[in-house]
């Protein structure tokens, strides 16, 4: 990170996260995201747990596109595989899960106090924390053609 190396997720997230229930439909995903301005949200399912995270381009491409009605699918269909970081893990190792997993977006949980969703590491948290030589990595690795 910017030469400290002792930063930890929780320092480089930005918290105040607000999940959609898992039986929520992608409609009110969709408006969630507009009033909050931001492109991705955490699915949490009834035990307040994340379940999983559905994007604008989720909810886009895998069911506007198709023709169907964002308001007759729940949130949770889209969950797909999970992948998170402790609160308290370095941030260097939530750098190298998002290049590894070309992932832009990565919820942080606070494992310690209840494996509660604290926050989300995304790509301004990463510019705001980054040496210009990192961005330029992880913007390679995460962008780059499969």
């Amino acid at each position: 990170m910017t030469g400290d190396s002792r930063l930890t997720a929780r320092d480089i997230m930005s918290g105040g996260v607000h999940c959609i229930g898992a039986h929520q439909s992608l409609r009110e995903a969709a408006r969630m995201m507009r009033d909050l301005n931001v492109g991705a949200l955490p699915i949490c399912g009834d035990n307040n747990r994340l379940t999983g995270l559905v994007t604008d381009r989720d909810i886009v491409v895998r069911c506007c596109a198709e023709g169907i009605d964002p308001a007759t699918v729940q949130a949770g269909s889209l969950a797909g595989e999970l992948r998170w970081t402790d609160a308290n893990a370095p941030a260097e190792e939530a750098l190298h899960l998002m290049e590894e997993h070309r992932i832009k977006r990565l919820p942080v949980i606070d494992v310690e106090h209840g494996h509660r969703l604290v926050g989300m590491i995304a790509e301004a948290d990463l510019a705001k924390n980054l040496s210009d030589d990192q961005i330029a990595e992880f913007v390679s690795k995460v962008y780059a053609n499969a």
